[in-house]
């Protein structure tokens, strides 16, 4: 679908990659890595035409479409979110206008038996028979799954996308890409916007519904779940590691002890070189093998290393005040804005030492609570801080408080006490500040770069509660497992606002859930929670319409009526949208039947994966339909 021969990109004296050379197929799925400024972002900017290489060739087919998310994008804010959502079905209401019009003009005219007439009756059903092959029926209800899958409420539809954040208009564009079922898709970070439940909606999205899929992810359950093939760059290189990025881990560790051996005998070789030649230069017997010696030596190409591993630092917090037994107890807390209840009768208590993660849709409370324990907003109900509490608080506004006028090593240098002032130069390294990154003043970061340098400040500093509001937004995969061994080996209390399931996975051991206005406690790690969220999607108990609540109410009973009702309406939506699925089920297995019927199909056993895999759901959906009927039936009775 795309072949990149011999591509090179210069920016200054050292290029950022050069002689790169690989092919993007169909069903590939290809995580794009890399340390930050190596050229991940800038390489898909090429693959989709948005800016030039410097050398080398993209081939793409005329036929194959591209869609491109970027990290940041001009947004429109003039239209409702599913008007925005239709621009990705131009080509189809265009066409629709164009019908609409035929059929107009087929109305008004009477002369039936013109030749003019006929031949607007001939354009009319072609054009109505290509709009009805395009799926022109049902791209009002992809928009509306597409939409749901990534966090929007049916009620979001129909409000103006400028009633949403920055992040959320960020997931109307990524929904406009997908609609569009472009042949390849690459995604910048598709993630940084999206909570757990979004995140894995779009893992199955992309594995089941996409063609060719190369993206630029920190998330590493993410990329691991979508992703069968790695590409690095590094050294200037793009390798080509046809595994997902956990097998790439391993397989680029072993890498790199080979290029170090290799280094290592190239140096001695050299060092053996330079001191025969020192040593015979002006012997004249051994002037011909001195000129070898040099000639070899200057044809040398020195071994490059990859960058070295920084992910093995070990980061502790300073020693702090033992704090009380309940760092924070909230009882019965509530927060309003207006006529909106953010949530209520919050009852939770955090024992000292313990790890929490505050999970859940965005716009659910989450920061909104931080906010309450923090002091920053007025609430509703009573919310005690234990004693000798130190709080080290991380948010996005954090970084807004450095002295602008420090350079990044002065800034930590201000903080850091005893033994670690030796390893500031690898902390900032592992929080990706290497070399002349150090030198730089605070004042011309980045917000990336900010945050980064504000959650270094906060590790050397001493708390004993830390409350850490989207921690690993802005750091790559080795600076994400620096903090968490950290915050693990951490002897206080953490409370971690994310949505990185693989950052809090083995770090917490509670989840508390925010949604519907309500805060639930869960015991376990993020994976648990997980599974439990699964096994109620899944289950159809409490079932909607549970027999043993349809008896008949009396007619005389209004509230019972009116419940009942609710029942019954609930049951038919129940058995709509089982059919709904049983039919695209179906409409799926007749494609990947025409599919496998093409001889060079027939041992594709990602097809064959799918055949098999959506024949099961279908069955298990036959019988959750078959369910819901029954249960229906004995509603109306």
């Amino acid at each position: 679908m795309i072949s990149v021969e011999d591509l090179g990109v210069e920016f200054g004296v050292k290029p950022l990659f050069q002689h790169a050379g690989f092919v993007v197929n169909d069903r590939d799925r290809i995580a794009l890595v890399g340390k930050n400024g190596a050229g991940k972002s800038t390489l898909l900017k090429i693959l989709c035409g948005m800016q030039k290489p410097t050398s080398g060739t993209v081939s793409i087919p005329t036929d194959t479409t591209i869609g491109y998310l970027p990290q940041v994008m001009v947004l429109q804010d003039d239209t409702t979110v599913r008007q925005e959502a239709r621009k990705a079905f131009a080509h189809i209401t265009d066409l629709k206008h164009r019908v609409d019009k035929l059929n107009q003009q087929l109305a008004e005219r009477t002369d039936y038996e013109s030749d003019s007439y006929l031949a607007l009756v001939e354009t009319f059903t072609q054009e109505h028979e290509r709009y009805m092959m395009m799926g022109a029926e049902n791209f009002e209800a992809e928009i509306e799954r597409t939409l749901t899958g990534l966090g929007f409420l049916n009620t979001d539809l129909e409000r103006p996308t400028s009633e949403f954040s920055g992040g959320w208009r960020m997931r109307i564009e990524l929904a406009k890409i997908l609609l569009q079922k472009p042949d390849v898709l690459l995604l910048d970070e598709p993630t940084n916007h999206l909570d757990i439940q979004s995140i894995q909606w779009l893992e199955q999205f992309l594995a089941l519904s996409a063609k060719a899929v190369v993206l630029v992810s920190h998330d590493r359950a993410f990329v691991n779940n979508v992703c069968n093939r790695t590409l690095e760059i590094s050294c200037g290189n793009i390798i080509d590691y046809k595994v997902k990025y956990d097998e790439y881990v391993v397989l680029r560790k072993e890498r790199r002890e080979q290029q170090l051996r290799a280094y290592e005998n190239q140096q001695k070789e050299m060092r053996e070189m330079r001191q025969f030649i020192e040593r015979f230069r002006y012997q004249a017997t051994k002037a011909v093998q001195v000129q070898q010696k040099i000639k070899q030596l200057e044809k040398m190409v020195p071994i490059e290393v990859d960058e070295v591993d920084n992910s093995a630092l070990h980061l502790k917090f300073p020693p702090c005040l033992r704090s009380g037994d309940y760092p924070v107890i909230c009882d019965d807390v509530r927060k309003d804005y207006g006529a909106h209840t953010v949530f209520q009768h919050v009852n939770l208590t955090i024992k000292r030492g313990e790890k929490v993660a505050f999970v859940g849709k965005n716009g659910e409370g989450k920061s909104t609570l931080v906010k309450c324990i923090m002091g920053e907003i007025p609430y509703d109900g009573h919310l005690k801080i234990g004693h000798n509490i130190q709080i080290g608080y991380f948010a996005q506004n954090q970084a807004q408080l450095l002295d602008e006028e420090l350079t990044v090593f002065q800034t930590i240098d201000n903080v850091a006490k005893g033994e670690i002032r030796l390893r500031i130069n690898d902390i900032l390294g592992a929080f990706m500040f290497g070399g002349e990154a150090s030198d730089k003043k605070v004042k011309v970061l980045s917000g990336g770069e900010r945050s980064r340098l504000a959650m270094i400040r906060l590790l050397l500093e001493p708390v004993n509660l830390l409350i850490l509001d989207e921690p690993t937004n802005h750091l790559d995969m080795p600076s994400k497992d620096v903090l968490k061994e950290a915050i693990r080996a951490f002897d206080g209390t953490a409370i971690i606002v994310s949505h990185d399931r693989e950052f809090l996975d083995g770090l917490v051991t509670i989840v508390y859930e925010f949604g519907d206005g309500k805060v639930r406690e869960h015991l376990g790690g993020i994976y648990d929670w997980l599974r439990k969220e699964h096994e109620t999607v899944s289950s159809p108990e409490p079932s909607p319409m549970s027999p043993m609540s349809s008896t008949p109410s009396p007619k005389n009973d209004y509230a019972a009526h009116k419940e009942q009702q609710k029942r019954l309406r609930k049951a038919e939506r129940a058995v709509e949208e089982s059919e709904r699925k049983i039919s695209d089920m179906e409409r799926r297995l007749k494609e990947l039947d025409t599919l496998l019927m093409i001889p060079e199909n027939a041992a594709d056993m990602t097809l064959v994966t799918e055949y098999t895999t959506t024949k099961k759901a279908l069955d298990d959906e036959v019988e959750r339909w078959e369910r819901f009927s029954e249960e229906l039936e004995t509603i109306n009775q």
